[in-house]
């Protein structure tokens, strides 16, 4: 493939070529020509592409695949495309995107987990080798507009940080011209954390205005289609729209929410049969597809309590309005491209799921869901869920449903999210809409398909090569395979025959229509006591058995050993092992054996440090601690406003002076806020006012005393119960003299920006770090009851 100059396209960025004609002295010379400067542009005919990836929505979920969720735009997208039955994900958002992406196996490009649990080996490291470009830098360097909206979730925490370096980051090496969205796993769809490039920013306007972070994005995707279509209208363009939704925590409207008021009285094992019947009848399942049984760890609906149900109700409600939410702005995209006339020639992808539906909530849901993630869901007693039920998907909360409802959202697979070994996991539902390129309409392609077999595709309908150089470094093979094939034949013979699967030691291969599989972690149990890697494998053939439901292993235990010995060629070759099951541990850097950006005992901040992601600042967590700022108060003002905060309202901590007085306070998950006070103003003029936290000890999420001193005089003191001992909050940051995001503290009062002048920030940490004594009984043993 060549372009314009009928140079290659096999490398990257394709070399400049002086021009070796006739130079004259003069250039009124009549004799003086030299070759038109013609922009980049791929081949003629390439079309736009757009890529939508939800987040955490299972096979069973969305009405386009017989869920209860209404999702008329991917109806939409349905009824003209192609509607892929059998295509697979990796069952965790962050490898699900690096593959995606590169086109590779996601422990190949060293996203065999989410970036915040990487370690040092090749499968883990949280980094993409530059031997693997990414899709959207070999689409820009071949004339493509590249931009990306929304969840980004590859960057490894030691690059979080303002500083960066910026090499993972969407407009680093990833590829995309244009970036506004998130870099973490979540975001809190009220109080997003947002960058657009790698430059921190607002919402444009609060909740109570009517802000919602999935509009947001679509306004700005909008925004960006036209812009392109207006100003380089000969270029096509690739856009990936990668909502956090729909990913906990569970924000939508509720008027969304309540439009599905009482549809889900049911429960989840009524659920789970009335999608089966749909997907039949649409088309998405065969008629013959068997519903798996419900596995012994989650729980009948008919054997939760009374108190319980209209909680476990409400929490459905809201997802499926969040779903239905999500869809719509999707619509408002794709309605913008066709008011530009480029649908037709835009292949979309519609990939409803970057994993099966998410069993992280606990069996009962969460009205935090960060609760479970500091090993603390016992906080959540049924009593409190009653009491907060009708705060759920609202600002106030931070929510995620129950086990019973991710597994229902699966149907008629077994399984979940994280759950890697069976489809529940791993299959999502996905169209494939482009009218230009595609004559068949509204039909059903059942050949089996991965996540990684999406660059190819793209690259193959842009008629362009596969680089064997980027940006100087040779590269190594795409790993997919081209959809292409698929397009206007449904019979065609498979050609995506073998595929492995891993996460968190669950663990599968697929081979020419059979699977065998061992389900080894489960995925809302973080504290589970996991045994030695000699788990029970089952063997299923496909060709017979389209979900999954009868275990084969024992009448063919020749067939199952055959795979297993093709999933242990797999797992060599793509950097899978070792297999690495550690949960906790991985949190911490020490074990992990990733880098650290910020190490020792003390760390200097300044005023204007605003964003910095819980990665960025010395860790305070199950530990001594202290906070001095130094700061500077006008004569006649009274101290107000925040010196420092870190975290948000479901869980964080902050030094503020309140009505001229120093306060310390500690926000645990949400529930309860341990604030400790001075006794005396802070004075006019200069002064040191710091915190002081003496840790408990003897273990993870003690709690400690607190004292305040101005200018090392004690001025106030008291206590902090109970602290949280992993992390404090997914998408909120740490801020100096203000507390950007959603507040620590409802105590502020509205006041978060400090009044004085703020010198320095210092925070010091003890030496009596407890992280390294990471114990799954003693997280799960930790529990405060609610005061």
């Amino acid at each position: 493939m060549t372009d314009p100059t009928g140079q290659s396209r096999a490398v990257l960025p394709i070399p400049d070529r002086q021009h070796l004609g006739l130079v004259t002295y003069d250039a009124k010379d009549p004799d003086t020509e030299f070759p038109p400067i013609t922009p980049l542009l791929p081949p003629a005919g390439a079309p736009n592409v757009l890529v939508v990836l939800l987040d955490d929505v299972g096979y069973g979920a969305s009405s386009a695949f017989g869920g209860p969720a209404d999702t008329p735009t991917a109806e939409r997208l349905q009824s003209n495309g192609l509607t892929y039955t059998r295509f697979h994900t990796t069952a965790l958002c962050a490898p699900t995107r690096a593959a995606l992406l590169s086109g590779r196996n996601h422990h190949s490009v060293g996203m065999g987990s989410v970036t915040e649990t990487a370690t040092s080996a090749p499968g883990l490291s949280g980094l993409r080798p530059n031997t693997k470009a990414a899709l959207p830098m070999t689409l820009k360097l071949n004339g493509y507009s590249t931009a990306q909206f929304g969840k980004c979730h590859e960057v490894p925490p030691w690059q979080t940080s303002p500083v960066g370096p910026f090499t993972s980051w969407p407009t680093g090496e990833g590829g995309f011209e244009h970036f506004y969205g998130f870099i973490g796993g979540e975001n809190n769809q009220y109080y997003p954390a947002l960058y657009e490039g790698v430059a921190p920013v607002e919402a444009d306007k609060t909740p109570e205005e009517g802000y919602h972070l999935t509009e947001d994005l679509a306004d700005h995707a909008i925004d960006w289609v036209r812009m392109q279509k207006s100003l380089a209208p000969d270029k096509p363009f690739f856009v990936y729209f990668a909502p956090g939704a729909t990913h906990a925590p569970h924000h939508v409207p509720k008027e969304w929410a309540d439009k599905y008021e009482g549809r889900f009285a049911g429960g989840w094992d009524a659920q789970r049969e009335s999608i089966l019947e749909q997907q039949k009848q649409r088309g998405v399942v065969p008629a013959d597809a068997v519903l798996t049984p419900r596995p012994e760890a989650i729980p009948a609906w008919e054997d939760m309590s009374e108190e319980m149900k209209p909680v476990l109700e409400r929490q459905m409600e809201v997802y499926a309005g969040f779903l239905e939410h999500t869809d719509f702005h999707v619509g408002r995209l794709v309605d913008a491209i066709e008011e530009l006339g480029a649908l037709d020639n835009t292949l979309v992808y519609y990939i409803i799921g970057d994993n099966g539906a998410s069993a992280e909530g606990t069996i009962n849901g969460a009205f935090n869901e960060m609760a479970n993630f500091n090993g603390l869901a016992a906080i959540e007693t049924p009593e409190f869920m009653a009491e907060v039920k009708d705060k759920f998907g609202t600002k106030d909360a931070y929510n995620h449903y129950s086990v019973g409802w991710a597994w229902a959202m699966c149907t008629p697979y077994q399984w979940t999210k994280q759950v890697a070994s069976h489809w529940g996991g791993t299959r999502n539902g996905t169209i494939v809409h482009w009218p230009a390129g595609i004559r068949t309409k509204g039909e059903t392609r059942s050949q089996f398909t991965h996540v990684i077999d999406v660059a190819p595709t793209i690259l193959e309908v842009a008629k362009l090569p596969e680089p064997t150089f980027v940006n100087g470094v040779q590269q190594s093979p795409i790993e997919g395979t081209s959809m292409v094939y698929t397009f206007d034949d449904a019979e065609a013979a498979e050609r995506h025959d073998l595929q492995y699967f891993e996460m968190a030691g669950n663990r599968g291969i697929y081979y020419k229509g059979w699977s065998a599989v061992t389900r080894h972690s489960t995925p809302w149990l973080f504290a589970e006591a996991l045994p030695a890697l000699d788990d029970v494998w089952e063997l299923y053939d496909g060709s017979q058995d389209w979900t999954q439901s009868k275990d084969l292993a024992a009448e063919l235990p020749e067939k199952l050993a055959a795979l297993q010995r093709l999933w242990l060629i797999e797992a060599v070759k793509y950097n899978v092992l070792p297999i690495d099951d550690r949960r906790f541990e991985r949190f911490n850097p020490h074990i992990a054996g990733r880098p650290q950006l910020v190490s020792g005992n003390r760390q200097v901040l300044f005023p204007g440090m605003k964003r910095l992601s819980e990665h960025s600042v010395l860790s305070i967590k199950n530990r001594s601690f202290s906070v001095t700022a130094a700061v500077d108060i006008a004569d006649g003002i009274t101290a107000n406003g925040v010196m420092i905060a870190q975290g948000g309202r479901f869980g964080g901590w902050a030094l503020y002076a309140r009505e001229g007085r120093a306060k310390f306070v500690y926000n645990l998950l949400g529930m309860t806020e341990f604030v400790v006070g001075s006794d005396v103003d802070i004075p006019a003029g200069s002064h040191q006012i710091r915190v002081e936290f003496a840790y408990d000890g003897g273990g993870l999420a003690r709690g400690g005393a607190v004292t305040i001193y101005h200018d090392g005089r004690e001025v106030g003191s008291g206590r902090v119960e109970q602290t949280q001992p992993m992390v404090f909050s997914a998408d909120e940051t740490t801020d100096i003299g203000d507390d950007y995001g959603m507040p620590v503290s409802v105590d502020y009062s509205g006041a978060t920006t400090f009044n004085g002048r703020i010198e320095v920030v210092q925070i010091d940490v003890g030496d009596d770090d407890h992280t390294h004594l990471i114990d799954p009984e003693e997280v799960a043993r930790v529990a405060l009851s609610r005061q």
